[in-house]
Formats: C-alpha cells, sequence, structure tokens
C-alpha cells in the first residue's frame, strides 16, 4: 500500500506539522491501523479509502483514534492532488467521525472546510496554572481547553510541564495571544500529553475554535494564523458561519510502500 510523508502547513521541508499517509485497498481492522500509527510514530497518520466518489478519511495518533485532524486532512489532500489522483480546482470530500469534510487546491494553497467549534467560558482547572507556568486571561471549552494569555512572548516562551499538564482530562490545551508579529491577528501553540502528543507543531483543528474565539474578540472574520512552535506553521483562516475555512501549503518529504499486512 502506497504511504506518504507530508509536511503541513508549510512549504518549506522539514517544517510544519508532519503526517503519514496511507491510502488503503481495502477496510482494514482499527488494531492494525493503531499499529501503522504507532509504528509511523508522528502526530497524526492519515487512512485513506476509497469510494465511489469520495474517500473515507480516519486519524489516528500512536496511541488513540482522533475525531478530527486540520493537517492530516491538508496533508492527505495534498497527496490526492500532487500524485494526480485529484485535478486542482476539483472538491474532494472526506466521510469522517466530523462529518463530511472538503478540500480545494488553488495555487499551491488548499482550503479545508471543517465545521467550527465554538468554546463556552469554564473554571480553571485544578492544577492548570502550575502546569503552564503561567496565570490565564480566559479559558475556554469546546473540543479542547482554550486558554488565552496577554501577549505572544508568554505563549512563545511557555514551558509546560507535560506531566502535570496530562493529569488534565481533556483531550488537548490550545494557548494563545493577540499576535505581537506584524501580518499575524493571533498566535497558538497546542499541548496533547494525554493522547500522546506533548506538543503539536501545527494543529488545523485547534483553529475550529480559535476562529470564533478570536472573531468575537476582535471583530473580524478572515485571519492570518501562526502556530509558533519549534517547526512553526502559517495558516489562513476564515469564519463561515456555523463553518470554518482553513487554507495552508504543503510539501512531500517522503514516499514508499507499506508491506506490512493484517
Amino acid at each position: 500500500m502506497p504511504i506518504y510523508q507530508v509536511d503541513a502547513f508549510t512549504s518549506d521541508i522539514f517544517h510544519g506539522n508532519p503526517a503519514a499517509v496511507c491510502l488503503l485497498e481495502k477496510e482494514m481492522p482499527d488494531s492494525w491501523l493503531q499499529a501503522v500509527a504507532a509504528e509511523m510514530n508522528l502526530s497524526e497518520t492519515a487512512f485513506l479509502l476509497k469510494g465511489d466518489e469520495d474517500y473515507q478519511l480516519r486519524w489516528f495518533t500512536p496511541k488513540v483514534e482522533v475525531d478530527l485532524c486540520g493537517h492530516a486532512t491538508l496533508a492527505s489532500a495534498h497527496v490526492l492532488f500532487s500524485t494526480g489522483r485529484a485535478a486542482a480546482g476539483q472538491e474532494v470530500r472526506f466521510h469522517t467521525r466530523s462529518g463530511i469534510l472538503s478540500a480545494v487546491e488553488n495555487d499551491g494553497w488548499i482550503t479545508l472546510n471543517f465545521p467550527s467549534r465554538p468554546v463556552r467560558t469554564v473554571a480553571e482547572p485544578e492544577g492548570l496554572k502550575e502546569a503552564l507556568g503561567l496565570l490565564p486571561r480566559y479559558i475556554g471549552m469546546g473540543e479542547d481547553l482554550l486558554v488565552e494569555v496577554t501577549n505572544e512572548r508568554l505563549v512563545r516562551e511557555c514551558t509546560p510541564d507535560f506531566a502535570r499538564l496530562k493529569q488534565i482530562p481533556v483531550r488537548g490545551v490550545i494557548l494563545t495571544a493577540r499576535a505581537d508579529t506584524d501580518g499575524v491577528d493571533f498566535v497558538s501553540r497546542f499541548f496533547g500529553p494525554q493522547v500522546g502528543i506533548n506538543e503539536d507543531p501545527v494543529t488545523g483543528s485547534a483553529h475550529t475554535s480559535l476562529a470564533p474565539y478570536w472573531s468575537e474578540k476582535l471583530g473580524k472574520t478572515d485571519f492570518t494564523a501562526w502556530q509558533i512552535s519549534a517547526r512553526g506553521g502559517v495558516l489562513k483562516v476564515s469564519l463561515l458561519g456555523d463553518r470554518v475555512a482553513i487554507s495552508g501549503q504543503a510539501v512531500m518529504v517522503m514516499q514508499g510502500e507499506l508491506l506490512a499486512g493484517e
């Protein structure tokens, strides 16, 4: 089975967020999919299975299956467009645990259409300040815990205690602030020790909560976002009612054949 490694949300190799993309020939057992993801040992491995017109798409971390993953969806779309399995300008549709998602390629940028996941204000979880080593300005909960702090520097310099952070019962923690960098609206980082990822380099799914959050605070619907992990990545994000359009670039790093059967 063909398998690829793609750096997503970047135009430069060895930046952005790496994902593996495996093109299945038939449905495979969940245990096999999980074993492949553990073998690849990337934050996400995507599995695509072609249907009559659309694709089934599933995402696995090295430890668990997840409901939504932005960068591995972008990587999957990039594989389809770059290998000629989909044509430029064609809408590719994915059937996923989060419903039907779509991707369109235009001039080197791939735009994903995801459901919006607004956050609601919640009380501060016990141990959060100690785990992050900083004082939250705002705490909200959607699919993940969203923590706003007062400036970009605090986001950039945060050094979490991952052992403590893992004790907080959430899938992940989004740390965000209004950007101080010219041309950028907001910055973020994403920590997910509960699902086996201490820090995810670029997290498309987090922006389904970041977009409605910053839209309310900044009074706009179109953003340039920068996830300021060590590898880093830039995303163009638009809030479209109850949907979020997330655009990024991607570059192929490796391609090969997966020889292990079930």
